[in-house]
């Protein structure tokens, strides 16, 4: 790594003015005096867990940490603060360090595939909400036999932090994915949120990754990453994501994209170059990309 082509500071740990850096970086960093850590082992806890751009509460969540997922702790700072790293895209932020747990959990994983649901207190509805739930939240699978109940069956669980609970059987159950647009349309109307990954509310790139993921596609984490990452190609394909400054859809044919967007602060469809909207985002269009591993 050269000067002319720093480390990103979005998935390389390093921190100039503290002269800190993760333990992976000796010897491509400049300079003296330059402290090295090795991260540990954590994972997210019952909740999504909010990575900030600074150790600070009101400072612009730049992703989201999934109930249940790994993640990786450089540092903590006074204050309950800790810099993480999420391990399936290497993406740093900084998070409050009771929202973290240890590694992960003894026993059978479970990934939730539902898009949203709940962990409850017992195997009925009317029992209290422990938890919320997304696609790739991970639990654990707990003694005990799946109950029956008003025709629903039920999984005993234990949430991340290891309390007990009860999903139900079709939270776990995988729909068939036939492309990443398929898969991004079951988000429509899903809230905008900045930072988000989950459908409780997700940004541009965050509908992306989790379309592509969907398929067993791993994609970074931001727009002009995931833009690096792909092959670019001149002419558009279902499937294929649409690049524009800091933002970024997934084509549904050769002119129709569905994406999360703050201008209706949901995610829509539109077509590329109809209406005002349309006409604005084909106007700053810089190019599509396919996966081609």
């Amino acid at each position: 790594m050269t000067a002319s082509a720093p480390p990103d500071p979005r998935t390389h740990a390093f921190d100039s003015a503290a002269r800190l850096a993760e333990e992976g970086l000796r010897g491509r960093l400049e300079g003296e005096g330059w402290r090295f850590v090795t991260p540990r082992a954590a994972r997210a806890g019952n909740a999504r867990v909010s990575l900030r751009a600074r150790p600070e509460a009101h400072a612009p969540q730049v992703t989201e940490a999934l109930p249940g997922e790994a993640l990786e702790v450089v540092a903590q700072r006074d204050g309950g603060w800790a810099w993480v790293r999420t391990l399936h895209d290497r993406y740093l932020g900084w998070a409050r360090a009771e929202a973290l747990l240890p590694q992960a959990a003894r026993g059978d994983s479970l990934r939730v595939t539902a898009l949203r649901a709940h962990a409850f207190a017992g195997p009925q509805v009317s029992r209290p909400i422990l938890a919320e739930l997304c696609a790739g939240a991970v639990l654990t699978r707990a003694p005990g036999e799946i109950a029956s109940e008003g025709g629903r069956r039920w999984v005993p669980v234990q949430l991340p932090d290891g309390t007990g609970a009860w999903v139900g059987e079709g939270v776990f159950s995988p729909a068939p994915v036939l492309d990443a647009a398929e898969y991004a349309l079951r988000f429509l109307d899903t809230p905008y949120v900045w930072g988000g990954r989950s459908a409780w509310g997700l940004d541009c790139s965050g509908l992306t990754q989790l379309a592509y993921a969907a398929r067993g596609r791993a994609l970074p984490r931001d727009a002009d990453q995931q833009q690096a990452f792909l092959s670019p190609v001149a002419t558009p394909e279902r499937g294929d994501l649409a690049f524009f400054p800091g933002h970024v859809g997934v084509m549904l044919d050769g002119r129709r994209m569905v994406h999360a967007n703050a201008t209706h602060l949901r995610v829509t469809v539109e077509t590329l170059g109809e209406g005002e909207y349309g006409t604005r985002l084909l106007g700053s269009l810089t190019g599509f990309g396919r996966w081609t591993a």
